[in-house]
């Protein structure tokens, strides 16, 4: 990629949208766009019509979108599933009118069955029924890369769609109603040991398993794909190992530095049972992670007590 080249990253100030500001900042790129949801609502069609005629970036990543837990998700099916329709159908549209030479689409690995085969290969996308507790966002995903694909198939489009896995690291949600399990974790283990609290309670029963993946090696992902991909068929973007919530409720602890008892919540809901992506398409195109979890931890609470939670 042309280091000059005009690219947009939608959703900036999100996790996954900074990481990756701050990835192409770092490796030199210099004609960065980004726009603050009062500069430009992504959910306004006409809005962001006008944002791309005017400025024609010449790629975009789509990091823009409304993500939550279980809680969030079972709470709010109707936001989850039209909010990120409309960003996503309002961005692509206009990547594909104004003439956008490459676009990568954000998916989720929650895209898949809720049964699917472990590891899940890309294949096994709409082979079954998916997990009930975030299916509108699912389905909202799975919109996302068929339109992405339409627009290949139909005009010849280079855009792309990326299915990361669980993703955690500087800038996560720690909103104990919205976050996912490992910024919940950190959060509910950090102010634990503050209270000198002799337990911590943990959703479910401790046994699905999980992989996570750092936000800085999904960003260097995202450039990996952006400058070597240009299939149509979604990718997986993960680490290939996985955990269960029970380790990495211990990890966290450890990390944390809390000694408390681990208590499970068995009347809480623990989601799909397994969820790994198979990683050998990635893999096998030369790219790996570099961050272990608990290294990824360890930074991902040094930025929650930057950032002032204490």
């Amino acid at each position: 990629m042309d280091k000059n080249e005009s690219i947009y990253v939608a959703g900036h100030r999100g996790m996954v949208g900074s990481a990756i500001v701050r990835l192409l900042q770092k490796q030199g790129f210099s004609n960065l766009l980004t726009r603050t949801r009062a500069e430009t609502d992504l959910g306004n069609r006409a809005a962001v019509r006008e944002f791309f005629e005017k400025n024609r970036p010449g790629v975009v990543v789509d990091a823009a979108a409304k993500v939550g837990g279980i809680a969030a998700n079972s709470e709010q099916p109707v936001e989850f599933l039209l909010n990120n329709l409309t960003i996503q159908n309002n961005l692509i549209e206009a990547a594909a009118d104004f003439g956008v030479r490459k676009l990568l689409f954000l998916g989720s690995s929650c895209i898949y069955p809720k049964l699917a085969p472990q590891p899940i290969p890309e294949s096994a996308l709409l082979t079954g029924p998916l997990e009930p507790t975030n299916d509108a966002y699912a389905l909202a995903k799975i919109a996302g890369v068929k339109l992405c694909q339409s627009y290949a198939r139909q005009y010849g489009k280079n855009f792309l769609s990326g299915m990361p896995t669980n993703l955690y690291g500087p800038n996560d949600n720690y909103d104990l109603r919205n976050s996912h399990v490992l910024p919940a974790l950190i959060r509910k283990a950090h102010e634990a040991k503050q209270r000198g609290e002799k337990s911590l309670t943990v959703w479910g029963t401790g046994a699905p398993r999980r992989e996570f993946l750092h936000v800085d090696d999904l960003a260097d992902a995202c450039l990996f794909l952006l400058e070597k991909y240009d299939s149509p068929e979604i990718i997986n973007i993960g680490r290939g190992e996985d955990v269960t919530i029970r380790e990495l409720a211990e990890t966290v602890c450890a990390v944390l530095g809390f000694e408390g008892e681990l208590v499970f919540d068995t009347s809480k809901p623990d989601g799909t049972p397994r969820k790994l992506l198979d990683m050998t398409k990635l893999f096998g195109l030369g790219w790996q992670p570099k961050i272990p979890l608990r290294e990824g931890i360890s930074d991902a609470y040094t930025c929650f007590l930057q950032a002032g939670r204490r």
